[in-house]
């Protein structure tokens, strides 16, 4: 039997302070009740154009994942909050603040030190409604001076995400994993749509577990978004290059991970350079870019070979094989040298060719290993660093009104608790 000891994370004072003060304020206006206009000017704007991912909350399901999650108090309290910043410093560490508390409440929610509310403990999805819902109360936010709405978006979004103060403790003898997840995403096609590698980051943040060796490891994770635009902004840049320097706060280990393939998880054994998913779009319903007979490298990426193996110990890792199959993916997609059609190999890439797709695709979750893993060769190339695919998470009732049933929880319950096993097995 495995053994964890379930640490909590250090919480952000300021953020705790800020939602006493809140909750204060919300009392004297009523249940969720917000100022349409505040001192100083404040002011709510409800005809701001939402962006894709916003204009999804239309649907009643998405509140309700929320108030499921127990998260409703963020999202109406929030607005007053805003109107109390009086300049934009201000306004920019109250958007960490809230952002920190909101990671903060999810990883104790999954993790059992806060209640669930009416869903399951695992669940992702009252993470991701919740944030989207308060950048649009943050869109619509007037304020009296004027402010850097891209700058605070990106302070909310990092530190709702876990890219802020989730430092390693550096505990001697305990090694460092750093772990990243995603968002849900084919949201147009099934609002529902939760995502288990984002679940597994969130009950596995600050974490201590017994490996299969009998040794310790600390696990941070961030979740990422699924954001053509992010990637092109350095978000996987962010949430690893701090984790990849000397130190005691170092990582000794990095996994990425996202949702892949039905019933088997697979270690990615190549991650290749280029985006080849259009049409698919992302959670903004943009398109990255690329396609399998034209693949594009991404924005802002540094040199680069067109595909890198991973260096995860994958034969350990590959002996655990319940409650799913765990599987090395040899599989490549590269367009060979002279060539101009892609062709698909499942030994890998051949000298001198073209990447079309690493054996995670041509979408966010090969480019979110390529990039990771690139970083990792120019900061710290010891350290062993890949991608791990989760199976597709099954179970969602039939009836469209019904968010959640036994058999969509006990998969996800499943698929997170092997992600841990996994990586327990990460020794040679």
């Amino acid at each position: 039997m495995m053994r964890t000891s379930r640490t909590p994370r250090r919480a952000s004072t300021g953020a705790l302070a800020l939602l006493g003060a809140v909750t204060a304020l919300a009392a004297l206006l009523g249940p969720g009740a917000g100022p349409a206009v505040a001192d100083g000017g404040c002011r709510t704007d409800v005809t701001v154009t939402p962006d894709q991912e916003q204009a999804r909350l239309s649907d009643p399901r998405t509140a309700a994942l929320v108030d499921g999650g127990g998260f409703g108090d963020f999202v109406r309290r929030f607005p007053a909050a805003l109107c109390t910043a009086r300049t934009a410093a201000e306004a920019q560490h109250l958007l960490r603040d809230w952002g920190e508390a909101l990671w903060t409440s999810a990883v104790d929610r999954a993790q059992g030190r806060r209640p669930a509310g009416t869903l399951a403990a695992q669940d992702d999805r009252p993470l991701y409604w919740t944030r989207v819902a308060m950048s649009l109360r943050l869109a619509q936010w007037q304020p009296g001076f004027p402010v850097d709405r891209a700058a605070l978006r990106r302070g909310l979004e990092d530190a709702s995400r876990g890219l802020v103060d989730n430092d390693f403790r550096g505990t001697p003898g305990v090694r460092r994993y750093f772990v990243s997840g995603f968002d849900p995403f084919g949201l147009d096609s099934e609002p529902r749509g939760a995502n288990p590698s984002g679940s597994a980051a969130l009950q596995l943040d600050g974490r201590q577990v017994t490996l299969a060796d009998g040794g310790r490891a600390e696990i941070r994770t961030v979740v990422l978004p699924v954001r053509y635009t992010d990637f092109d902004q350095g978000v996987v840049d962010r949430a690893f290059a701090p984790r990849l320097g000397a130190g005691p706060h170092a990582a000794d280990l990095i996994t990425t991970v996202s949702q892949g393939y039905p019933g088997l998880f697979t270690l990615e054994a190549w991650a290749g350079r280029a985006r080849s998913a259009d049409p698919y779009p992302d959670n903004l319903d943009a398109l990255g870019g690329g396609s399998p007979d034209h693949p594009a490298d991404p924005p802002g990426l540094a040199p680069g070979p067109e595909f890198i193996a991973t260096s995860l110990p994958t034969a350990t890792m590959a002996t655990v094989q319940q409650p799913y199959p765990v599987r090395l993916n040899t599989d490549v997609t590269e367009i060979p040298a002279g060539g101009t059609r892609p062709v698909h190999r499942e030994d890998g890439p051949t000298p001198g060719s073209r990447s079309v797709e690493g054996g995670g695709g041509g979408y966010l979750s090969n480019e979110v290993a390529y990039r990771s893993n690139l970083l990792r060769l120019a900061l710290a190339p010891r350290i062993p660093g890949g991608h791990l695919h989760t199976p597709v998470l099954t179970g969602l009732p039939a009836d469209p009104a019904q968010l959640t049933a036994p058999d969509f929880e006990h998969a996800e319950a499943a698929i997170t608790g092997e992600v841990l096993d996994v990586l327990r097995h990460t020794t040679s």
